[in-house]
């Protein structure tokens, strides 16, 4: 014990210590989950822009015939107007994607990648956004002791990515 200081501290002073560390712990495991939803939609908007919004895209549908390195492709049939015929577009995102088979598609803008649309399309475009909620729920649960929160942000994440799994099969 320090001399100076008396042998016990005083009880208010330990309770508001005790405070600011659990504000200071709720602040940053907020913030940090936060982040990771961020960082979540920010990764899924890349793709689910161009499903989502499709006023003025070309949309139409792809008869696969080829698919190597990850990459399928085949001819574009416009359904849309405005769109054009194509010889070949790409579809890169190749999850479920079979030879022979024909899918609804939107064209990125100013080239010849092709992404599904529909709604298998557009739950597969927020898959980034279903796996940052499942990890945010972790954050939240251990860091923010926020349990019904925690559950309604895990259970949100595991239907989107579920849903997305039965959609493009």
């Amino acid at each position: 014990m320090i001399p100076a200081m008396p042998a016990t501290a005083s009880r208010s002073a330990v309770q508001a210590s005790v405070s600011a560390l659990r504000f200071g712990r709720v602040a940053l495991m907020g913030a940090l989950a936060a982040l990771i939803v961020f960082a979540g939609l920010w990764g899924s908007w890349g793709n689910a822009q161009h499903v989502l919004l499709t006023k003025g895209r070309e949309q139409g549908t792809v008869r696969v015939t080829a698919c190597a390195d990850h990459v399928c492709g085949g001819p574009f049939t416009p359904t849309s107007a405005g769109a054009r015929a194509r010889a070949r577009v790409e579809l890169t995102e190749t999850v479920a994607v079979r030879k022979g088979r024909t899918y609804e598609v939107v064209l990125k803008p100013g080239g010849s990648e092709a992404l599904r649309s529909g709604p298998a399309g557009i739950l597969y475009a927020w898959v980034p956004l279903g796996g940052a909620l499942l990890l945010a729920s972790v954050v939240v649960a251990g860091g923010m002791r926020l349990r019904r929160v925690a559950w309604g942000l895990g259970l949100s994440g595991l239907a989107v990515l579920t849903a997305a799994f039965v959609a493009v099969q």
